[in-house]
């Protein structure tokens, strides 16, 4: 046997570089947060001191308007005006009759979502092939996530249609995981890239939160009534060269389920609708675990806090930012992009973080950008972003 054969060859390999090569987002027409105040007083029948209550929650949300597909389509030239668009969400969601009247069934609702979602998510993917400057033809897997409905055929099956993809394109479907959701399909889709660096993963997140409005006087679903809304994001996931040197570069994901949690962030199926309740205690979880799981991920790729440069935090309300904020200790100036988007579009579930990249995409070569979400669990999902630095030789 030759010497060559007895001892193992050394190989030297470059590690694909993963990027986010562009983004999409789309959203419905908008009402005003005041607007939504008076429809949640009309379903949940509130006593004088519970409708002082259910104002002061919605208007301390942080929110000045929230999209509804309800309201209308934003790209339809006879859009709405503004107090017909309250009308048209109050035809399908009437004052409530008394304590018995839960509103519209689920089966209602979902009927609804599977007319609405395709259309928006189509919206959101063609804008993010638009700006990657990737042609449906290149894509090689789609990746879709929604938490606000169930169909079959899905939301999958519609793009495929709608966007002209192969139809021999491999498919992943994240449901009902909740406002994390995209930092999950985004890992997924760095993984098959990173495998296979001919690939092209289109990740399409849409969310119409507004199909679930509760009915009735109880105060956990009523703050999920004040933060909510529609949206839908998309990127298009692929590997870094000289092509698209400039795109973000996704270096790292990691996850973290905080410990007696389970309570604190709950998202199930009912009879009129699905139910979101919030826990009170969970800023004081977020305070308690975020920055010790924070600080050992980023140490492993020998960061501080300090060296972040740029923050994108999902919105999932004022109080859960404040608690980021202060367990990071984060200058008030890193949530301002969070707050925008919060403010000008509401709580859009797992596309939410999407529109905040995409708003911070022309500062994230200032230096390292750090994504997180939290949902239900209670789960913490983390991104890193780095420069689009060339990487030393690995041997294996």
């Amino acid at each position: 046997m030759s010497l060559l054969g007895d001892s193992p060859v050394k190989r030297t390999r470059r590690e694909t570089l993963v990027g986010l090569l562009g983004i999409g987002t789309a959203s419905p027409a908008t009402v005003t947060q005041e607007q939504l105040l008076q429809l949640s007083i009309e379903v949940s029948r509130p006593t004088p001191s519970q409708k002082a209550w259910l104002t002061r929650l919605f208007r301390r949300s942080g929110i000045q308007a929230c999209g509804s597909v309800l309201a209308g389509i934003a790209s339809d030239r006879n859009i709405l005006q503004p107090e017909q668009r309250l009308e048209s969400i109050r035809a399908f969601y009437p004052p409530s009759t008394g304590p018995a009247d839960g509103g519209p069934t689920t089966e209602a609702r979902m009927v609804r979502y599977a007319a609405e979602a395709p259309a928006m998510a189509a919206s959101a993917a063609s804008g993010a092939l638009l700006q990657s400057q990737t042609t449906p033809a290149e894509i090689t897997h789609l990746f879709t996530a929604s938490c606000t409905g169930f169909m079959a055929p899905g939301l999958d099956c519609a793009l495929i249609q709608r966007l002209g993809l192969s139809p021999e394109i491999r498919r992943l479907h994240v449901g009902f995981m909740g406002c994390h959701a995209a930092f999950n399909v985004l890992a997924a889709a760095r993984d098959v890239v990173r495998a296979d660096s001919r690939a092209r993963v289109l990740v399409c997140c849409v969310e119409l939160c507004s199909l679930h409005l509760a009915y009735g006087w109880e105060p956990g679903k009523l703050v999920a009534n004040a933060l909510f809304a529609d949206g839908a994001g998309a990127a298009v996931i692929g590997q870094l060269d000289e092509g698209n040197a400039d795109a973000l570069r996704l270096s790292d994901t990691a996850s973290m389920l905080m410990p007696n949690s389970r309570e604190a962030m709950t998202w199930r199926i009912g009879n009129h609708g699905f139910e979101m309740t919030l826990s009170p205690g969970l800023p004081n979880l977020i305070r308690e675990y975020l920055r010790p799981w924070c600080e050992k991920w980023l140490a492993r790729h020998g960061l501080k806090i300090t060296d972040i440069a740029r923050w994108a935090i999902h919105p999932g309300g004022p109080s859960i930012l404040d608690a980021v904020g202060e367990a990071l200790a984060l200058p008030n100036e890193a949530l301002d992009h969070s707050r925008e988007v919060l403010a000008q579009h509401g709580n859009m579930s797992s596309a939410t973080v999407l529109f905040i990249l995409r708003k911070m995409l022309e500062h994230m070569h200032d230096g390292p950008c750090v994504a997180l979400g939290l949902g239900p669990g209670l789960m913490v999902e983390g991104m890193l972003f780095r420069e689009n630095a060339d990487q030393p030789a690995k041997i294996s």
